[in-house]
Protein backbone atom coordinates (compact mmCIF):
# COMPACT_ATOMS: atom_id res chain seq x y z
CA UNK A 1 0.00 0.00 0.00
CA UNK A 2 1.25 3.48 -0.89
CA UNK A 3 1.43 6.52 1.38
CA UNK A 4 -0.98 8.27 -1.00
CA UNK A 5 -3.67 5.75 0.01
CA UNK A 6 -3.59 6.66 3.72
CA UNK A 7 -2.69 10.37 3.63
CA UNK A 8 -5.07 13.26 4.14
CA UNK A 9 -5.33 15.47 1.08
CA UNK A 10 -5.17 18.27 0.51
CA UNK A 11 -2.99 19.35 3.40
CA UNK A 12 -3.91 22.57 5.18
CA UNK A 13 -1.28 25.08 4.09
CA UNK A 14 -0.60 28.73 4.85
CA UNK A 15 1.91 31.29 3.57
CA UNK A 16 4.82 32.24 5.86
CA UNK A 17 3.46 35.76 6.46
CA UNK A 18 0.09 34.52 7.80
CA UNK A 19 -0.55 35.77 11.35
CA UNK A 20 -0.74 33.46 14.34
CA UNK A 21 -4.38 34.49 14.78
CA UNK A 22 -5.27 33.51 11.23
CA UNK A 23 -3.36 30.24 11.47
CA UNK A 24 -5.19 29.25 14.65
CA UNK A 25 -8.50 30.05 12.94
CA UNK A 26 -7.50 27.88 9.97
CA UNK A 27 -6.55 25.03 12.32
CA UNK A 28 -9.81 25.32 14.22
CA UNK A 29 -11.92 25.57 11.07
CA UNK A 30 -10.18 22.58 9.50
CA UNK A 31 -10.09 20.49 12.68
CA UNK A 32 -6.31 20.00 12.53
CA UNK A 33 -3.47 20.49 14.99
CA UNK A 34 -0.88 21.58 12.46
CA UNK A 35 -0.51 23.39 9.16
CA UNK A 36 2.19 23.34 6.55
CA UNK A 37 3.90 26.58 5.63
CA UNK A 38 4.20 26.89 1.85
CA UNK A 39 5.65 29.67 -0.27
CA UNK A 40 5.52 29.73 -4.07
CA UNK A 41 4.53 26.06 -4.07
CA UNK A 42 7.53 25.05 -1.93
CA UNK A 43 7.25 23.56 1.54
CA UNK A 44 9.01 25.92 3.95
CA UNK A 45 8.00 24.50 7.32
CA UNK A 46 5.38 23.10 9.66
CA UNK A 47 3.69 24.67 12.65
CA UNK A 48 1.64 22.96 15.33
CA UNK A 49 -0.86 24.31 17.80
CA UNK A 50 1.77 23.69 20.47
CA UNK A 51 4.33 25.78 18.54
CA UNK A 52 1.88 28.69 18.52
CA UNK A 53 1.08 28.31 22.22
CA UNK A 54 4.64 27.78 23.50
CA UNK A 55 7.03 29.45 21.04
CA UNK A 56 4.55 32.10 19.95
CA UNK A 57 2.03 33.51 22.38
CA UNK A 58 3.63 31.88 25.43
CA UNK A 59 6.96 33.46 24.53
CA UNK A 60 5.40 36.91 24.25
CA UNK A 61 4.86 37.19 20.50
CA UNK A 62 1.77 39.18 19.54
CA UNK A 63 -1.12 37.42 17.79
CA UNK A 64 -0.21 39.46 14.70
CA UNK A 65 3.25 37.86 14.44
CA UNK A 66 3.93 35.90 11.26
CA UNK A 67 3.75 32.12 11.45
CA UNK A 68 7.29 31.76 10.12
CA UNK A 69 8.50 33.09 13.48
CA UNK A 70 7.35 29.88 15.22
CA UNK A 71 7.40 27.24 12.46
CA UNK A 72 9.87 24.37 12.32
CA UNK A 73 11.86 24.80 9.11
CA UNK A 74 13.44 21.33 9.27
CA UNK A 75 10.61 19.15 7.97
CA UNK A 76 10.75 15.37 7.62
CA UNK A 77 8.74 14.27 4.57
CA UNK A 78 7.73 11.15 2.66
CA UNK A 79 6.90 10.67 -0.99
CA UNK A 80 3.36 9.86 -2.13
CA UNK A 81 4.67 6.82 -4.01
CA UNK A 82 6.51 5.42 -0.97
CA UNK A 83 5.26 2.21 0.56
CA UNK A 84 3.35 2.84 3.79
CA UNK A 85 6.08 0.90 5.61
CA UNK A 86 8.41 3.78 4.78
CA UNK A 87 6.08 6.11 6.68
CA UNK A 88 6.07 3.72 9.68
CA UNK A 89 9.89 3.65 9.69
CA UNK A 90 10.13 7.41 9.25
CA UNK A 91 7.81 8.02 12.20
CA UNK A 92 9.78 5.59 14.35
CA UNK A 93 13.17 7.07 13.45
CA UNK A 94 12.27 10.77 13.50
CA UNK A 95 9.92 11.02 16.48
CA UNK A 96 7.55 13.37 14.62
CA UNK A 97 3.77 12.91 14.56
CA UNK A 98 3.06 14.36 11.10
CA UNK A 99 4.75 13.85 7.74
CA UNK A 100 4.08 16.12 4.79
CA UNK A 101 3.66 14.06 1.62
CA UNK A 102 5.38 15.20 -1.55
CA UNK A 103 5.03 14.23 -5.19
CA UNK A 104 8.44 15.31 -6.40
CA UNK A 105 8.67 18.81 -4.90
CA UNK A 106 4.91 19.41 -4.87
CA UNK A 107 3.00 19.11 -1.58
CA UNK A 108 0.07 16.72 -2.04
CA UNK A 109 -1.01 15.83 1.50
CA UNK A 110 -0.01 14.91 5.01
CA UNK A 111 0.09 11.58 6.81
CA UNK A 112 -0.20 11.45 10.58
CA UNK A 113 0.26 8.79 13.20
CA UNK A 114 -3.54 8.82 13.52
CA UNK A 115 -3.89 8.03 9.79
CA UNK A 116 -1.67 4.97 10.25
CA UNK A 117 -3.55 3.88 13.38
CA UNK A 118 -6.80 4.01 11.39
CA UNK A 119 -5.16 1.88 8.71
CA UNK A 120 -4.10 -0.66 11.36
CA UNK A 121 -7.64 -0.76 12.78
CA UNK A 122 -9.11 -1.32 9.30
CA UNK A 123 -6.68 -4.16 8.69
CA UNK A 124 -7.52 -5.74 12.05
CA UNK A 125 -11.22 -5.49 11.30
CA UNK A 126 -10.62 -7.21 7.95
CA UNK A 127 -8.80 -10.03 9.75
CA UNK A 128 -11.18 -10.34 12.69
CA UNK A 129 -14.38 -10.37 10.62
CA UNK A 130 -13.94 -13.94 9.31
CA UNK A 131 -12.60 -15.15 12.68
CA UNK A 132 -15.61 -13.77 14.52
CA UNK A 133 -17.92 -15.32 11.94
CA UNK A 134 -16.38 -18.76 12.36
CA UNK A 135 -16.33 -18.56 16.18
CA UNK A 136 -19.85 -17.15 16.56
CA UNK A 137 -21.20 -19.08 13.58
CA UNK A 138 -22.96 -15.93 12.47
CA UNK A 139 -22.30 -14.01 9.28
CA UNK A 140 -20.92 -10.51 9.79
CA UNK A 141 -23.58 -7.83 9.70
CA UNK A 142 -25.41 -5.28 11.77
CA UNK A 143 -25.89 -6.14 15.44
CA UNK A 144 -29.14 -7.81 16.33
CA UNK A 145 -31.51 -6.09 18.76
CA UNK A 146 -33.02 -9.27 20.16
CA UNK A 147 -33.22 -9.49 23.97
Amino acid sequence: MKVSEVMTAPAVAVPPHETLTEVTRRMSGSGVGSVLVVEDGTLRGIVTDRDIAVRGLGAGLPPTAAVDAVMSAEVVTVDAADDVQTAYRTFRRSGVRRLPVLDGHRLVGVVTIDDLLLDVFRRLADLLGPVAWSVLREPPGPPSHAP
